[in-house]
């Protein structure tokens, strides 16, 4: 043990080990609590602010609406001054969000805090893939971005893991979003402390990723071959959205699962979600037997699954804990095959390519909880999430066979 420290000390102090470190712990917050925290407090939200379905549907669409914002802001700060800039902003967001949400009585200060919260992964996505780039060489840069990776499936497992613990010990929901606030604040600092006294090989407007306004939008629009790419990334942003905002809701109206406090039901969805979204980092490697349009129509029909099992047995254990899984691993390996599908089909634009990619799963995540929070009133969630499984079918089943073509230049 004492070797192993000595070792992870050693490995913390170097350019790899700092970045390692800093983006780990901002993704953890972005993608876990800040990101997806709204979905996860729902039913406690429900109680202390009266909200209705249709109120929580528009909070959950602003707050993915935030989060697409900051991605097209941080293009434009990572053109101009490199990626420090939004690194930071993302920090202060997510610090800034989630503090707010722990102290507010306000609905509508609940909805800024909730979208102030969201918009820091818009800021985290890219600028980690631009600092490695700048400042590691190639052998390097490939385990640092695997280690900033898992910061998602962890940070959904912690937030569900926090929220068991405030049901076992009736601690109410505020002191979660404080201790987020708090650990928010801690990855500001981290992050300042490694990014900014890191070496830069190339000056501030070496990233790849140039502002929104200089982005080749009739190459990546009239480029027929990524249609699909971007019809499914806007299909799954829609379904993975619904599930996400409104999961936790409509197992807790349904009395929770069997045996279990209606309360718990939530954490042990996130966490299941979180545990198996590290599956996630196998993508490439069964990409690579399966090919990808048949991984990609396995995405999608399990996401379908996921989605119908919810609408049928939200009481049930094994619906939901195969439901939470099966929707963590299409999340997490979808956001992989987007990395290295938008790097084929545009290899001259590979940072540009997959954030138009990124900008589709977030115009579905805008439009599905508004759409299903006008839908539950009528329809019922039932029929909603029954809804969200034909979308994700259909896009399974619309997928060309043949192999995906790449493309030499853009």
């Amino acid at each position: 043990m004492t070797i192993l420290a000595a070792m992870m000390a050693r490995f913390l102090l170097t350019d790899a080990g700092r970045l390692s470190l800093a983006g780990f712990a901002a993704t953890a917050i972005a993608f876990g609590p800040a990101r997806m925290g709204f979905g996860l407090f729902l039913p406690a939200f429900r109680a202390d602010f009266g909200l209705t379905t249709a109120t929580a549907g528009s909070i959950a669409s602003a707050a993915f609406g935030a989060f697409l914002a900051a991605l097209l802001l941080t293009g434009w700060l990572t053109g101009r001054v490199g990626p420090r800039a939004p690194v930071a902003l993302g920090g202060i967001a997510a610090t800034a969000g989630l503090g707010l949400i722990a102290a507010t009585g306000n609905v509508f200060l609940l909805g800024v805090g909730v979208a102030l919260a969201a918009s820091s992964a818009g800021f985290s996505w890219t600028p980690y893939n631009n600092t490695a780039a700048r400042s590691l060489v190639d052998g390097q840069k490939d385990r640092v971005l695997s280690v900033v990776s898992t910061g998602t499936t962890f940070g959904i497992g912690f937030a569900g893991a926090v929220a068991f613990a405030m049901f076992l010990g009736e601690f109410g929901w505020r002191a979660p979003w404080a201790m987020f606030a708090g650990l928010a604040a801690v990855s500001l600092l981290i992050n300042v402390l490694a990014l900014f006294h890191m070496r830069q090989s190339r000056g501030p407007g070496g990233a790849d990723l140039p502002a929104p306004s200089d982005w080749p939008l009739r190459e990546l629009v009239a480029y027929r071959p990524a249609w699909p790419m971007y019809i499914l990334a806007f299909s799954f942003g829609l379904t993975n959205a619904l599930y996400l905002s409104f999961a936790v809701d409509h197992i807790t109206r349904e009395g929770g699962l069997t045996g279990l406090d209606a309360a718990a039901a939530g954490p042990v969805l996130y966490i299941a979600f979180g545990v198996a979204g590290a599956l996630g980092l196998l993508t490439r490697q069964i990409e690579g037997r399966m090919g990808l349009p048949a991984l990609l129509r396995a995405i999608f029909a399990a996401s379908a699954l996921s989605h119908i099992l919810l609408a049928l047995a939200p009481s049930s254990w094994a619906g939901v804990l195969v439901s939470a899984g099966l929707q963590g691993v299409c999340l997490m390996m979808l956001s992989a095959v987007l990395a290295f599908w938008s790097a084929r089909l545009f290899p001259d634009l590979p940072s540009v390519s997959f954030t138009a990619a990124v900008f589709c799963v977030a115009a579905g995540n805008v439009l599905g909880p508004l759409v299903a929070g006008q839908l539950e009133e009528p329809i019922g969630f039932g029929a909603v999430f029954a809804g969200g499984a034909a979308v994700s079918l259909l896009t399974a089943l619309i997928f060309p066979a043949r192999p995906v073509r790449r493309a030499s230049a853009a």
